[in-house]
């Protein structure tokens, strides 16, 4: 699904175009976001965030497994300490759980920012767009050109994200692999017994000569 930025991004790139070919027109006509917002203004921005609903609710969607990503990645050292025997089976209990929170947050979090939306993406889109402009934008978000691209879009991504992991491996995976031998030498360095942080030479050029 495509982001509610990339996908207002290419509306506007649209709307300048199509603007460009009217600026006589346009700069005769009022600027339409001088003074109390109109109700065709308003119900232009209504449409725009109901086409873009779904984009709104990819947020939150993205809000809530970020967190629950966290959770999981956060239990992986505790499942690593238990019995070998023990560990498939509490792993999968713990999905389950997170599962479950992923689905119940979610939930909320979509209802909440399609309240939020008019709050928020309404205002700028208010503020920062004419009347005329909403139009072009409203029919680029409902063309069928567009819905093409953004069913498209996730497919595209992940393909670039493939060929990108597939390209790069080579060079990335021994970096991982120094980052993680240094971070485990620092680690064996400081539980060695009697290890002490280093004092700082700042310190000690600080200090004042006994005479």
């Amino acid at each position: 699904m495509m982001s509610i930025r990339t996908t207002a991004a290419a509306a506007l790139v649209a709307a300048l175009v199509l603007t460009g070919m009217n600026a006589a027109a346009q700069t005769a006509a009022p600027s339409a976001n001088q003074g109390a917002t109109s109700a065709a203004k308003k119900e232009l921005v209504s449409k725009v965030l109901a086409a873009q609903q779904a984009g709104i609710e990819s947020i939150a969607n993205n809000l809530a497994g970020q967190t629950a990503t966290q959770v999981m990645q956060g239990t992986a050292p505790a499942l690593s300490r238990l019995p070998a025997d023990k560990r498939d089976a509490a792993a999968g209990d713990i999905r389950t759980e997170v599962r479950k929170f992923y689905e119940d947050a979610s939930a909320m979090l979509r209802k909440r920012a399609v309240e939020l939306g008019p709050s928020t993406i309404g205002t700028q889109l208010e503020e920062k767009f004419t009347e005329d402009e909403l139009k072009i934008l409203l029919t680029w978000l409902e063309s069928p050109v567009n819905r093409k691209f953004q069913q498209l879009a996730g497919e595209m991504q992940q393909g670039l994200g493939q060929k990108l992991v597939a390209e790069t491996r080579s060079s990335i995976e021994p970096k991982l692999k120094a980052l993680e031998q240094a971070i485990g030498k620092r680690l064996s360095a400081a539980a060695e017994p009697g290890a002490a942080a280093p004092k700082s030479s700042a310190a000690k050029a600080s200090a004042p000569t006994k005479k």
